[in-house]
C-alpha cells in the first residue's frame, strides 16, 4: 500500500490529508490516500492500482454535500478537481466531472444557452450533479441531461444516456453502482442572453437571501418529504437555532446546518440524528438525508 506513490509517480498524491480541507462543512478525518489524478487515464491507474492490489477506493467531487465522518477515509480517495474542462458545440454543453456545476451554467450563458439557470448557485462539481441528480427552483440535472461517461473498476468506459440513468429525486443510477463519472453533456436550447442572465440574477438574488452562505455548511441536509418543506418541520418542532457543540440549525434557514465553532463531524451527525428522532416523533414523517455521510468513526 505504502508504493502507490511509487507506482503512480506521475499522479499527485497526498498521504494521511485531512479530508476538512477539502469538504463544505470543515470537517472529516484523513484520508490514507487523496489522489488529484490530471486526466482519465491517471484516474485509470489509480483505479487500476487500487484494484490490482485490493486497495478500497472511493471517488469525492466537490465534498459540497457531503459530510466526512472523524475517523476519515481508509485506502485511496479520488478528487476530480483537475478534469475541469467545459466544451460547447451547438447547442450541447459538455463538461468533465471535475468542472463545476456553477462554471458550467455561466458558460452555457455564455454561448446564449437555456435549460442551466436552475443550477447558477449550486456549489458542486458536473460529477456529483450527474451522481445526485442537483435540483434547485424547478429544475433537476435529469432535465437537460443528454449522456455521460463512465469509468468501471474493470477499466472500461461506457457511455450511459438519460434512459439507463434512472433519475428521480436526488437519485441516479450511479448511486447503486461502482464507477466513476468522467464527464457529461447536457442538451440545451437557445435563448436570449439578457433574460438568461436575468433568471440567474435572480436565483442568485433568492440563494444568498435565504440561504446561511456566511458560515460553512452541507448544503440542504434533508431530502424534501412529500407533502412537506423540511425546513418548517424543523421551525414548527422548535428546533431552529439548536446548537450541538460547534454544529447549529441555521437561524437563516433551518434546512441547514451550519458550522458555526469548530464543529466535528461527530457533531453534525448527531444533530441531524436529533432532528430525525424529534420530527418523526412530532409529525410522525420520515427525514431522509440529502447529504452523504462517508467514512469512519474517530
Amino acid at each position: 500500500m505504502t508504493t502507490i506513490n511509487q507506482a503512480l509517480p506521475q499522479v499527485t498524491i497526498f498521504q494521511n490529508e485531512p479530508l476538512s480541507h477539502y469538504t463544505f462543512t470543515k470537517t472529516g478525518g484523513p484520508a490514507d490516500f487523496l489522489a488529484f489524478p490530471k486526466s482519465v487515464e491517471e484516474v485509470q491507474a489509480v483505479v487500476n492500482y487500487c484494484q490490482t492490489h485490493d486497495v478500497p477506493w472511493l471517488v469525492l467531487g466537490n465534498a459540497s454535500n457531503l459530510i466526512v465522518r472523524d475517523g476519515g477515509i481508509r485506502g485511496v480517495v479520488i478528487m476530480l478537481e483537475k478534469l475541469d474542462k467545459i466544451s460547447v458545440e451547438a447547442e450541447q454543453i459538455t463538461a468533465q466531472a471535475g468542472a463545476k456545476l456553477i462554471d458550467t451554467s455561466y458558460k452555457a450563458l455564455e454561448y446564449s444557452l437555456t435549460g442551466l439557470e436552475f443550477a447558477c448557485g449550486i456549489p458542486g462539481s458536473i460529477g456529483g450533479a450527474v451522481f445526485m441528480n442537483a435540483g434547485a427552483y424547478d429544475g433537476e440535472i435529469k432535465d437537460v441531461f443528454a449522456y455521460c461517461d463512465v469509468l468501471y473498476p474493470d477499466g472500461q468506459v461506457k457511455r450511459l444516456y438519460k434512459e439507463e440513468m434512472a433519475f428521480s429525486y436526488r437519485h441516479s443510477a450511479i448511486q447503486e453502482q461502482k464507477a466513476i463519472i468522467l464527464s457529461a453533456a447536457f442538451q440545451l436550447k437557445d435563448g436570449d442572453k439578457s433574460q438568461i442572465k436575468s433568471r440567474m440574477d435572480e436565483l442568485t438574488f433568492l440563494r444568498e437571501s435565504k440561504q446561511p452562505l456566511e458560515y460553512p455548511s452541507c448544503g440542504s441536509v434533508f431530502k424534501r418529504p412529500v407533502g412537506h418543506f423540511t425546513g418548517k418541520l424543523i421551525q414548527d418542532a422548535g428546533l431552529q437555532g439548536l446548537q450541538f457543540g460547534g454544529a447549529q440549525i441555521s437561524t437563516k434557514h433551518a434546512g441547514f446546518i451550519v458550522n458555526v465553532d469548530h464543529a466535528t463531524a461527530t457533531d453534525y451527525v448527531e444533530l441531524i440524528a436529533h432532528i430525525q428522532a424529534v420530527i418523526k416523533e412530532k409529525f410522525d414523517v420520515t427525514l431522509e438525508t440529502e447529504v452523504r455521510i462517508i467514512g469512519e468513526e474517530k
